[in-house]
């Protein structure tokens, strides 16, 4: 059981009523993959393409708590490291969670995330995010349908304070950032069925019209204007 403070904090975050019952219904998230109890936000900086245009705005989301991707509305996809997973919904938006363990989670002071997509000769950039050491998830809220993405993530380290990295310094190099995990996976068209079924539909109706119309035509032809040629023409008196 858990300790009251916990629980008030849970219960001043907690979800609209519809929400509460729909995250209820829904099965679990695999433990791991949940951000800390004590972690109600998560705090990110979307960062500009070029350097020279600034750090970002701060901004805050909240954590999708008990989220699992069930097919088929949803199809997820993992990295080599079975660390970081995005769930790629049918509203074309992609949930990308990851997992640290506890001794990883206390050396890291930031993820650095970074997004590409392939082009025909070469990948071009998408977005680049700078999220806080509590967040465990983030939104792309909106991807290309039938374009190949590729989310990198990178832990950031604590930085060392000044007397302790002189002497870091003077006895080895500097411990080098944790490694990239990266996720590929292509957005699948979420209309392109609807769109097949109704041009099915819609081809489908206009060749029934058109076999009517033949049929009506060939009616008319046969019934209506043959006694009118078959009728005998007056001879020419010589």
């Amino acid at each position: 059981m858990r300790a009251p403070p916990l629980l008030l904090l849970l219960a001043a975050c907690a979800p609209p009523p519809r929400a509460a019952a729909a995250a209820a219904a829904a099965a679990p998230t695999p433990p791991g993959w949940e951000p800390a109890a004590d972690a109600p936000w998560c705090p990110y900086k979307v960062l500009p393409e070029g350097p020279e245009a600034g750090g970002g705005r701060l901004c805050f989301r909240s954590p999708a708590r008990g989220f699992r991707c069930q097919a088929p509305g949803c199809a997820a996809h993992a990295s080599a490291g079975r660390s970081l997973r995005a769930s790629v919904l049918r509203n074309r938006s992609v949930l990308l969670q990851w997992r640290l363990a506890p001794a990883e989670a206390r050396r890291v002071r930031a993820f650095a995330l970074n997004c590409s997509w392939r082009g025909a000769y070469t990948r071009f950039p998408c977005e680049r995010v700078l999220l806080g050491a509590s967040c465990r998830d983030y939104l792309l809220p909106d991807v290309h349908d039938g374009v190949r993405y590729r989310l990198c993530l990178q832990p950031l380290p604590l930085r060392a304070e000044p007397a302790a990295a002189a002497a870091a310094a003077a006895a080895a190099a500097p411990e080098p950032a944790g490694p990239a995990e990266c996720v590929e996976f292509a957005a699948e068209p979420a209309g392109m069925r609807e769109i097949v079924v109704a041009m099915t539909a819609v081809g489908g109706s206009i060749c029934v019209m058109l076999v009517v119309i033949c049929l009506l035509v060939a009616y008319i032809t046969e019934n209506l204007m043959h006694p009118a040629f078959g009728r005998p023409g007056l001879r020419r008196q010589p």
